[in-house]
């Protein structure tokens, strides 16, 4: 499948607790972690993403974190192969809200409606791209707790994500 047939060809992914679980008690960079946890399903659905042909791009609040040690907590994770790029506050000079987002689509020379949204953070991951054209997938794998619209929907594992990109991919 080619990228121009996709729906969805670029997907941005926050970072923290939607790729790998995020510890705020701590004030070092994650790369300098004794340890790092990928969440459950993850590895997974990037392998599939990247066979369908998307391009996965981080976007993340991190402020700790500059580009090149998110990129090497991610290898410590075996994750960083999937990420084409990782844009956070050290490289944008923005926090995560409406003028962070133009600026992914900016720089990246992409369409609002080509790109998807995962994360799980409602008000930065869903509502703020939403209110971009974007559409977005609410990653809540904490509660039952369930929103959906025309621009967003809920999931509470990675494995519910992959099995919506495959039913997009089907039709």
């Amino acid at each position: 499948m080619t990228q121009n047939n996709l729906r969805y060809p670029t997907v941005l992914f926050d970072w923290g607790d939607t790729v790998m679980h995020d510890y705020p008690e701590r004030t070092t960079p994650m790369v300098e972690w004794e340890s790092v946890e990928v969440i459950d399903g993850i590895a997974d659905l990037l392998t599939y993403l990247q066979s369908s042909g998307r391009r996965m791009i981080l976007a993340t609040s991190a402020a700790i974190s500059d580009e090149d040690q998110i990129r090497g907590a991610l290898a410590r994770g075996r994750l960083d192969q999937y990420f084409s790029g990782i844009y956070c506050f050290k490289n944008t000079n923005l926090p995560k809200g409406e003028e962070f987002y133009r600026y992914i689509l900016k720089d990246l020379h992409l369409s609002a409606s080509d790109v998807l949204m995962v994360g799980d953070g409602f008000e930065k991951d869903i509502r703020i791209p939403n209110a971009l054209g974007m559409f977005a997938v609410w990653f809540n794998p904490q509660s039952v707790d369930v929103r959906r619209d025309e621009m967003h929907f809920t999931v509470h594992s990675m494995e519910q994500l992959r099995a919506f990109f495959e039913t997009l991919d089907q039709n």
